[in-house]
């Protein structure tokens, strides 16, 4: 049986993503605006637009936590996968990451952000 109720799971695995996703994000848009591009702006508002909406759900996700009295500790990491350590409701949970599974959900996540600005 999971200690970890499955609706918590969501939030966990959000502080794991979302922080990834603003990193990849914040370099790309630095590529944009020192890229050769003929016409900057259209990309580095898009970007900047996705940031937002990621800023703000990470802002949810950690006000949910805190009041729900979670926390998610980053682990070992070694070439294959990142160990998480969840921590709810005094039980803790160690999982591991494929680190390409952490990377194609993270591509995942930005597709999805970016088509919801473009929009």
């Amino acid at each position: 049986m999971a200690l970890i109720p499955v609706e918590s799971l969501q939030y966990f695995e959000n502080m794991i993503y979302l922080p990834m996703v603003l990193i990849v994000l914040e370099r790309d848009r630095q590529e944009f605006e020192k890229g050769s591009f003929k016409l900057k702006r259209p990309y580095v508002n898009l970007v900047e637009e996705a940031l937002k909406v990621v800023r703000a759900e990470l802002k949810q996700t950690s006000i949910y936590l805190r009041r729900n009295n979670m926390k998610v500790i980053r682990g070992k990491t070694d070439g294959t996968f990142t160990e998480y350590l969840f921590l709810h409701g005094g039980y803790e949970e160690r999982r591991r990451y494929l680190n390409v599974r952490l990377r194609n959900r993270t591509e995942e996540l930005i597709t999805i952000y970016l088509a919801m600005t473009a929009t």
